[in-house]
């Protein structure tokens, strides 16, 4: 009898096609910038845990996962992975007409308004490490090499107020990195524990990836699944 895997996370759904899981906070989607093979391989990280459960334990299978979307270190929720590159190339190239992304966050300050929006051009700084709004990019007057600023949209509703913070829900109408937490902080009111982006240090980031929906690349039937949110975010 073949030993049952066991992941330090729960898989929501899986098919021959697609693993969708509920990643936990501090855990890396994919790897960092690594040298070596071996050492990207090694690292603790969501891909690398599915990659070992879907090769069995057998190192040299040549079954793995392929990354669709990614959520930062922090930040807690549903995630999907695909089991061929076909699929994952399928998601990317259509990923706004084919995915529907609910999060919860907590932020500082109380938002007045029950519902809104935020929408700018977004623009990772030269490491990386950062992400801002600036001004809509003129395409004759980029450097040649240069990143290019991505139209993003956040959509907001409150939920409820405590303790001079506000519950919202999030729907993302693009998946720009860090998206949520530059759009909340330039507004004035940066996620709670998001002391990257000005947020009071908390004991964790209060950012959760609450549901997924999307249509399936085979069957075309819409799917939705739900990540139970932590303490503070329900």
């Amino acid at each position: 009898m073949r030993k049952k895997h066991r992941l330090p996370f729960p898989i929501l759904f899986e098919d021959e096609d697609l693993i969708v899981v509920d990643k936990p906070a501090g855990l890396l989607t994919t790897h960092t910038k690594l040298v070596g093979r071996l050492a990207r391989e090694s690292q603790l990280t969501a891909e690398n845990i599915l990659n070992d459960y879907v090769r069995k334990g057998q190192a040299k299978s040549r079954k793995r996962v392929w990354l669709v979307h990614r959520l930062d270190r922090e930040t807690s929720g549903v995630m999907m992975f695909a089991k061929s590159e076909e699929v994952a190339e399928k998601f990317r190239a259509d990923w706004a007409n084919l995915t529907e992304k609910t999060y919860r966050a907590r932020v500082a300050g109380l938002l007045e308004e029950e519902s809104g929006a935020f929408e700018s051009h977004l623009l990772e700084d030269a490491d990386g490490y950062r992400v801002r709004s600036v001004a809509a990019p003129d395409a004759r007057r980029a450097p040649r090499g240069a990143k290019t600023p991505k139209l993003a949209r956040t959509e907001w509703r409150r939920l409820s107020t405590a303790d001079g913070t506000t519950l919202v829900e999030v729907k993302l109408k693009t998946g720009r990195k860090n998206q949520i937490r530059v759009h909340f902080s330039e507004a004035g009111h940066p996620v709670i524990g998001d002391e990257k982006y000005g947020g009071e240090r908390a004991s964790r980031l209060y950012l959760h990836a609450l549901s997924l929906r999307f249509r399936h690349p085979r069957t075309g039937e819409w799917l939705e699944f739900t990540a139970p949110p932590s303490k503070g975010l329900s």
